[in-house]
């Protein structure tokens, strides 16, 4: 099933399922627990984020492709960083470039996103994909500068402004995708692809990452796993490519679909 969260005309927000075609209907009750799917079409005024994340944990260095591109030595452990909750925002919402702290250079990843849907303690990775409720694209934008230069070691600051947490444009439940890690996943700036690759290409799989994230740990249901970037980054590249007004990011992952997101200044 393919789960939104959307605001209706009357302002109210809402969730909703949805078909390949984007036609959707109403869903009384909670996603996170007890729901029915309704025969109710309704008309989605704006789409939000899937869902409103507990908490957004990020991996970093987790595809073999991107470790070679930023020449660091492949990790042994997840290298884990969290992302502030209120940096979630949904598909067709903007990206914003910082002005007041201001940046210059701003960078994409697209991500495959995974959602926790119960209590998760101490998980084995053969339980693992029991806690999952579904999957979604994500772009876990960064601010380059002030993710290594000014943050003081900390990755947090960089990756926490405002909108650089999109997730969307669905959350799809994990009986649909059986397999997290043997998904396409692509990125595009303006039309022309920049990373494309797959979930396969992951040094830790996603049971390991729940696995791991949940030792000594509990994740509870809302909280957001970002597994990872692939190779293509625009901060890998020569010259640099760096996000800028105008600019418009689409993250593409099979089975899911497209997260598209255009770039704007910080009003």
């Amino acid at each position: 099933m393919r789960l939104i969260r959307y605001r209706d005309a009357d302002g109210h927000i809402r969730a909703a399922h949805e078909d390949a075609e984007g036609r959707a209907w109403l869903i009384e009750g909670d996603p996170f627990g007890t729901f029915t799917a309704t025969t109710t079409p309704v008309t989605v005024t704006e789409r939000l984020s899937p869902i409103v994340p507990t908490q957004i944990m990020g991996i970093g260095l987790n595809y073999r492709r991107h470790a070679q591109e930023t020449g660091a030595k492949i990790p042994a452990y997840p290298i884990v960083f969290f992302k502030n909750v209120m940096a979630a925002t949904g598909s067709g919402q903007p990206i914003l470039i910082p002005r007041h702290l201001p940046s210059a250079e701003v960078d994409y990843e697209g991500e495959l996103a995974v959602v926790i849907g119960k209590p998760c303690r101490n998980v084995s990775r053969e339980r693992a994909l029991d806690y999952v409720l579904g999957y979604t694209c994500a772009n876990d934008v960064s601010a380059r500068d002030w993710q290594i230069s000014r943050g003081g070691s900390q990755w947090s600051r960089g990756k926490s402004f405002d909108t650089f947490a999109p997730l969307g444009p669905a959350l799809v439940t994990a009986d649909e995708i059986p397999n997290p890690n043997a998904l396409a996943l692509s990125t595009t700036l303006n039309g022309e692809r920049v990373q494309d690759s797959s979930t396969a290409d992951m040094i830790f799989d996603v049971p390991q990452l729940i696995e791991f994230l949940s030792g000594s740990t509990l994740l509870a249901p809302g909280t957001v796993i970002l597994t990872g970037t692939p190779a293509g980054v625009g901060m890998a590249r020569q010259p640099p490519l760096w996000l800028k007004e105008g600019d418009q990011v689409a993250v593409t992952i099979e089975g899911i679909g497209t997260l598209t997101n255009r770039v704007a200044l910080e009003p």
